[in-house]
């Protein structure tokens, strides 16, 4: 049995979870409403304020799903009910981001500024102009975004420059060594 699968989700107040036919579920929270297809092979209990899953053999398809299943309906309780939310820091001269009615207005080296929009959902605010704050109930919609604003510039391994999470160690190279 999976070790993950087999906890049960406590379903705080305040949030209403719903299974619909198809093993579709649906969570309502203070921080929105998430709606998700889950595979068909799982089943899902919602019994006393809690959620279940249960696997219908141990087939090593039902099993890698178990754990899944069950991490996929904690992350949407999770997310209408505290949210998540990831953070990146732009390092180098003159790269800096700021918010805008669209989204968010980077300048990163390039001759040209790149904007980027939030889809719905999705909050970007900048604390300062070096710090872009991504956050929104949906755990892998967050992660996608921040991925997506970290490629538009990589931090490169000699000066460090461009774009990385909060936390993320560069490392770094020697680079060329001067000669006489």
């Amino acid at each position: 049995m999976s070790r993950i699968g087999k906890k049960p989700i406590t379903v705080p107040g305040g949030v209403t979870v719903t299974l619909e036919e198809g093993n579709r579920i649906t969570v309502k929270g203070p921080k929105g409403t998430l709606s998700r297809a889950l595979p068909a092979a799982m089943i899902v209990k919602q019994e006393d304020g809690t959620v279940s899953v249960t696997r219908p053999s141990d087939d090593p398809e039902h099993r890698s799903l178990h754990g899944l299943t069950r991490s996929l309906i904690a992350n949407m309780v999770d997310g209408v009910t505290a949210g998540f939310s990831k953070q990146l820091e732009i390092s180098g001269v003159g790269y800096k981001a700021e918010v805008k009615p669209h989204g968010l207005t980077m300048s990163l080296g390039y001759s040209h500024t790149i904007d980027v929009k939030a889809p719905a959902g999705i909050s970007l605010t900048t604390p300062n102009p070096t710090t872009v704050i991504v956050a929104g109930p949906d755990k892998e919609l967050v992660g996608q975004i921040a991925a997506e604003i970290r490629s538009l510039r990589k931090p490169e391994p000699y000066k460090g420059k461009g774009v990385k999470y909060a936390g993320e160690v560069i490392r770094r190279k020697a680079g060329k060594a001067g000669g006489k």
